[in-house]
């Protein structure tokens, strides 16, 4: 990593001295290296979380197997050690954090280091008051608490918190790198932090197995069973995605920055492109050999595991060393375009990161476009893992519904619609187009996606880890926990989820956090995951097929849907005869030539929010209606399949109660009669037996002949 990092900074010149505003050898040379060290640590960092958190043993002995009042099991040795690498790399990644931090103010500042009261003063300002500066010391501060966490939890889920977390510390990366204020800026942002997560898992990854390697055989740890096989086959599936994440993103993120054949092939910045690229395709296809080759004949025993696992480990880590040299260099250097906003910027420029876009036409619903590859990289990622495991249960033999398969990518196609179309593009201009972007995000899409059945899917196709899983959780494992959790509880009641779905609204569009949703790419993005989750819950709750800890009986849906649909009919009336206008400060600046006037336009966004809030409510009650019909269906069928397998039993039950019940009332009609007497009483005595007698008759006959005391009078018959 080092030497391709010192070629590439002297090949692009990224090293040479300046001639104006130099800040030193130290600092050219050294903001590199720490920025070198802090990939490779926050790396180990995620790989080591991975590792502990899905792929290894937490114990030597299986969990299932030992009773519940037994202490619990030494960790696994591999556990253990991943563990242990992690909390170190977490402690370099927080010293690298703050070195790239100090060393970075004097990069910009054009000074050497120095220790004198005005160089702090001007570190704190850089600290607190500039977006680069507040970027690394939030990295600085999320690298330490994740540190701390690796050092004192040793639970599963408390480990799948910080893996969380460490996840985190990537974004502001990804926020101040070069392509930030590019022209692109927020598909560039994506695509490096999609970048990012990929390298990290990927070379995390490559160095666990490479720390981990003598213990995985069990050879140099108390364990007795062979864990490499299962090791590397866990760790391939999840590197196969990482490369076509990593490969994707980059070619994404260099074609942003580098936009004519000429930059990519005549100067050094996109050379040192060209020689990434062909470093992860090696890495890539040495991959693919170990998948198709190495492993299944580790599976059958006929290679050493030592062997086989430093194959696979040594030139994947030296490539990869190289490989992240050149990256760290690329950062350093200047791509061919500028990335800076030039001084006639438009306010819309710099108000959203674009120009304002033509104006809006029919036709231009369906040809303005603008891809968020965060979200097209979600869409891609969810058709692919649906279609790999309709196939897996087909290969097994089991079918899964076509009518599940096809509502699915159907949603995923609306998302990418919502998202990068031209809801997205017009939407940062103009708030009726906010509104259709809204909308469709939280009450369009989340019906098709549900109506797919992931879940269900995920957990007919997933591998279980079973019995001998020694406390390992995969990813059906994770996905049960998170099904049945408490979290889960909570947000996924029908109140909650009808109450966040028609609440969060309001609370939204009148505070702050829709001006800072509009104006921060990260607020942008959040806003999108939020009202997708609300309403993908909200129709889960409500229709959906998927597990839930509880579901509402229909007449409760019917009601929370009327009252969701009164709700968003209030709030567009309130939008639509509202005088002041929202996020003013960034509407009412964005220099729109085009269009109605911008509270004109905010008050027909409110007509929008009224009419598409209304259909596909409605479309989800009748939806409601028609399971509740189908379901007393099935319940009519179920007891009259029940009547046909004991013969009515349950009628015949009930109508020898009625019987028994009547010829209690009999006996107790005889002790109540006088005792007989003579002459005249003793005629009466007799009539009065003989009606007795009937009354008995007519009380012990079958029931449909005669009423029971206190019942009506009735026999059930038929279902």
């Amino acid at each position: 990593m080092l030497l391709a990092l010192a070629a590439a900074l002297i090949f692009s010149g990224a090293a040479a001295a300046r001639q104006v505003s130099d800040p030193g050898a130290l600092v050219r040379w050294g903001l590199p290296v720490a920025k070198a060290l802090h990939n490779v640590s926050v790396a180990a960092v995620i790989g080591g979380l991975i590792f502990a958190v899905g792929v290894l043993p937490k114990s030597i002995k299986p969990s299932r197997s030992r009773a519940r009042d037994e202490v619990e099991p030494p960790e696994h040795p591999a556990f253990t050690r991943a563990l242990a690498v992690a909390a170190g790399a977490g402690a370099l990644w927080t010293l690298s954090a703050v070195a790239v931090l100090v060393l970075t103010y004097a990069d910009v500042a054009g000074q050497g280091i120095s220790g004198d009261a005005e160089f702090t003063r001007a570190l704190v300002y850089f600290m607190t008051d500039i977006e680069t500066g507040k970027a690394w010391l939030a990295v600085t501060i999320i690298a330490a608490v994740a540190t701390t966490a690796l050092f004192g939890v040793r639970s599963l889920t408390g480990l799948a918190f910080t893996l969380l977390l460490a996840l985190v510390g990537l974004v502001p990366p990804a926020l101040i790198g070069h392509s930030s204020s590019s022209s692109d800026h927020e598909g560039a942002i994506n695509s490096l932090g999609l970048h990012l997560v990929g390298v990290t898992t990927w070379v995390g990854g490559i160095i666990m197995l490479a720390v981990l390697s003598g213990l995985l055989t069990g050879q140099r740890s108390n364990a007795s069973t062979d864990i490499t096989e299962p090791t590397l086959r866990r760790f391939s599936s999840l590197a196969g995605f990482a490369f076509v994440l990593v490969f994707a993103s980059g070619v994404i993120n260099a074609a942003i920055r580098v936009t004519s054949p000429g930059d990519l092939f005549g100067s050094p910045y996109g050379q040192l492109i060209i020689a990434k690229a062909l470093a992860t395709l090696v890495l890539g296809g040495i991959g693919f050999m170990h998948r198709q080759w190495v492993i299944p004949q580790l599976g059958k025993g006929t290679m050493s595991a030592r062997r086989v696992l430093w194959q696979l480990v040594l030139v994947e880590l030296l490539v990869m060393g190289a490989t992240s040299g050149l990256a760290v260099a690329l950062g350093r250097s200047a791509p061919p375009q500028p990335t800076t906003y030039s001084p006639d910027a438009s306010p819309a420029f710099i108000l959203s990161g674009y120009e304002v876009p033509p104006e809006l036409t029919p036709e231009r619903w369906l040809t303005e476009w603008r891809f968020d590859w965060l979200w097209v990289g979600v869409a891609l990622f969810g058709a692919v893992s649906y279609i790999m495991g309709v196939l897996k249960l087909r290969r097994r033999g089991d079918s899964w519904p076509v009518l599940r398969t096809i509502p699915w990518l159907v949603g995923l196609v609306v998302l990418t619609y919502i998202t990068s179309g031209p809801p997205a593009v017009y939407g940062r201009v103009l708030f009726s187009a906010h509104m259709v972007d809204h909308m469709a995000l939280t009450m369009v899409a989340p019906i098709f996606l549900v109506l797919g059945a992931p879940v269900t899917l995920a957990l007919r196709a997933l591998p279980s880890r079973g019995e001998g899983a020694h406390g390992s959780r995969g990813l059906r494992e994770w996905l049960l926990l998170f099904v049945h959790s408490k979290f889960s509880q909570v947000v996924t009641h029908p109140l909650f989820a009808a109450a966040n779905f028609a609440g969060s609204i309001v609370l939204f569009y009148y505070s702050d956090l829709f001006g800072f949703a509009m104006r921060e790419h990260v607020g942008h993005e959040l806003m999108n995951l939020h009202f997708l989750l609300t309403g993908y819950i909200f129709v889960l709750s409500m229709i959906g097929s998927d597990p839930l800890p509880r579901r509402a009986p229909y007449p409760m849906r019917l009601l929370l849907l009327l009252a969701t649909m009164g709700f968003h009919a209030f709030f567009g009336v309130a939008i639509m005869g509202g005088t002041g206008l929202l996020a003013a400060d960034y509407f009412g600046n964005l220099g729109r030539t085009w269009g109605p006037s911008a509270i004109a336009d905010q008050q027909l966004g409110g007509a929008v929010a009224w009419g598409i809030g209304e259909v596909p409510t409605l479309l989800v009650a009748i939806g409601v209606a028609v399971m509740w019909s189908r379901s007393d269906a099935r319940e009519t069928k179920r007891v009259d399949r029940a009547a046909d397998r004991n013969n009515d039993a349950d009628l015949s039950a009930y109508n020898d109660m009625f019987a028994r019940l009547a010829e209690r009332d009999a006996k107790l009609s005889d002790r109540r009669t006088p005792a007989a007497s003579q002459g005249s009483e003793a005629t009466m005595g007799k009539g009065m037996s003989s009606g007795n007698d009937g009354q008995r008759g007519k009380q012990s006959a079958p029931i449909e002949d005669a009423p029971g005391h206190n019942e009506p009078n009735t026999k059930l018959e038929g279902r």
